[in-house]
């Protein structure tokens, strides 16, 4: 039996469907999905520039949680 998902915060849903390097055709590029949860974990540790536990604590999940939705 699983364990019950926890709410999450997030701020918001991203603004656009894609991001990639200028120049580069989108057909040329490798394509992946990030789920809104390892969107705000980028968000937050690469574009806010806080450390894993703050931004674990704002997202209100486990700083390990947090630590997998980087590595994916």
């Amino acid at each position: 039996m699983t364990r019950p998902k926890k709410n999450r915060f997030v701020w918001g849903n991203p603004v656009s469907n894609f991001f990639k390097p200028a120049g580069i055709r989108l057909s040329q590029t490798e394509h992946f999905t990030l789920t809104v949860d390892e969107f705000e974990a980028v968000r937050l540790a690469y574009m806010e520039g806080l450390y894993r536990e703050e931004a674990a604590g704002i997202m209100n999940v486990s700083r390990q949680t947090f630590l997998s939705y980087l590595e994916h």
